[in-house]
């Protein structure tokens, strides 16, 4: 394929790692500590709005549907900025833009501890304008601390393999500090660590130069979308991510509706369902990003990236039709392993396929995957509406049959 003679191509590495050995996850994890230790402090503000929605609503004067709604702002702040903002991931050291995202973070905690409705509306807002800034800098950020396309990508999956753990363990962790200070006191604790940890990134990054781009030449803004569209695999990738969220986001949505319809599950059990999901996705992505980092030639990461959604088609199906609480809990257990993996052959393949605007290209994807929640929720309810949760399946199972085909467009490079 051509390119032009003006803008130098994307520097992409070749997708089977060299021999040389993958760092074992403790010693990676030795290594990444601020980065994971930031991608943990990431979530905490939305899981502490998600978990006393039911206060926050009575202190704001607003129902919990008009105070929850707010949540959309985020991920519609997050489309927004991470999409225009991705082409200048790859042009300034990682450790500085990851201390912006971590300071607005900081401010957006502190403002929603005010606690009126503005205020809880500038604070969906400027977290998911944080969150799409932190994510894919701190993703791209571990990667760069390995020379090996394979290690990279292990130390991106490890990044959200932490994000994904602290999202299970975040509830039963702010719950006890919050028997003491309330909501408002664990936003105000989040803000303090979020500005904390932001200057500790600063200090480390300040004197450092943004990565070198190979031949040394520096690729303008649009022509950097153009530059990403010619990676191999990488639109069908990004398709594959934001469809694979829509659909595991929107089934989480109704999940809890679900199961109390269903077998009339109180909230209290119910808690020990969305551990098990948690649990079974954290696990998923450990494990996948770990065996992804061995790069077995019989099952590479486009292959896992098929078996995953063909495992996650059939259990979204049949966890809406399953007659038993058992099977449906196992099914829930599946959809969390199912989705992991497939995020995780994404994260993988994109860092290694893009070599120098991985930090674009996780910018991009995570803006995909923030119009991902949106699409879910939406045609989860559409689907509810007109037929019930039967008609749920047939949106969830559509648009993961949909990702199922781009990922079979997905193929290991010949060269």
């Amino acid at each position: 394929m051509s390119t032009d003679s003006r803008t130098p191509a994307v520097s992409v590495p070749p997708d089977v790692p060299p021999r040389e050995e993958v760092p074992g996850d403790l010693r990676m994890a030795r290594r990444l500590w601020p980065f994971l230790l930031a991608s943990t402090i990431s979530l905490i503000p939305f899981t502490v709005f998600g978990m006393y929605l039911v206060p926050i609503a009575e202190a704001a004067n607003g129902t919990v549907a008009e105070i929850g709604g707010l949540r959309g702002l985020g991920g519609l702040a997050a489309l927004v900025v991470g999409f225009a903002l991705a082409p200048l991931i790859d042009r300034l050291p990682r450790e500085l833009v990851a201390a912006g995202g971590l300071l607005l973070l900081g401010v957006s905690a502190a403002l929603g501890a005010v606690g009126n409705v503005f205020a809880l509306a500038a604070f969906c807002l400027l977290i998911g304008a944080s969150t799409s800034i932190l994510g894919p800098s701190i993703g791209a950020a571990a990667a760069d601390r390995f020379a090996s396309p394979a290690a990279a990508g292990r130390a991106a999956t490890l990044v959200s393999a932490t994000t994904s753990m602290m999202a299970m363990l975040a509830a039963p962790v702010l719950a006890v500090p919050g028997l003491l200070w309330g909501w408002r006191g664990n936003l105000l604790a989040a803000a303090a660590i979020s500005v904390l940890l932001s200057l500790a990134f600063f200090w480390r990054g300040r004197g450092r130069k943004a990565p070198a781009r190979s031949g040394g030449q520096r690729v303008s803004y649009l022509a950097t979308y153009r530059e990403l569209a010619r990676i191999p695999g990488a639109v069908p990738l990004l398709v594959v991510a934001m469809l694979r969220t829509a659909a595991f986001m929107g089934y989480l949505a109704y999940l809890a509706a679900f199961y109390d319809e269903q077998f009339e599950l109180a909230p209290g059990w119910f808690a020990l369902v969305w551990s098990l999901s948690g649990a079974s996705f954290f696990v998923g992505n450990l494990f996948a990003g770990r065996y992804l980092a061995l790069d077995r030639n019989w099952l590479g990461p486009e292959k896992l990236l098929v078996l995953g959604l063909s495992a996650a088609l059939v259990s979204v199906v049949a966890f809406y039709f399953s007659p038993t609480l058992p099977t449906t809990l196992v099914l829930t257990a599946l959809m969390g392993v199912s989705h992991a993996t497939v995020a995780a052959c994404v994260t993988t393949l994109l860092v290694r396929r893009s070599g120098d605007l991985r930090g674009s290209a996780l910018s991009v994807n995570a803006s995909g995957m923030s119009l991902g929640v949106f699409l879910g929720a939406a045609l989860g309810g559409v689907g509810l509406g007109f037929a019930g949760y039967p008609g749920t399946a047939l949106a969830f199972g559509t648009i993961t049959l949909i990702a199922l085909v781009f990922a079979t467009q997905v193929r290991r490079p010949t060269s």
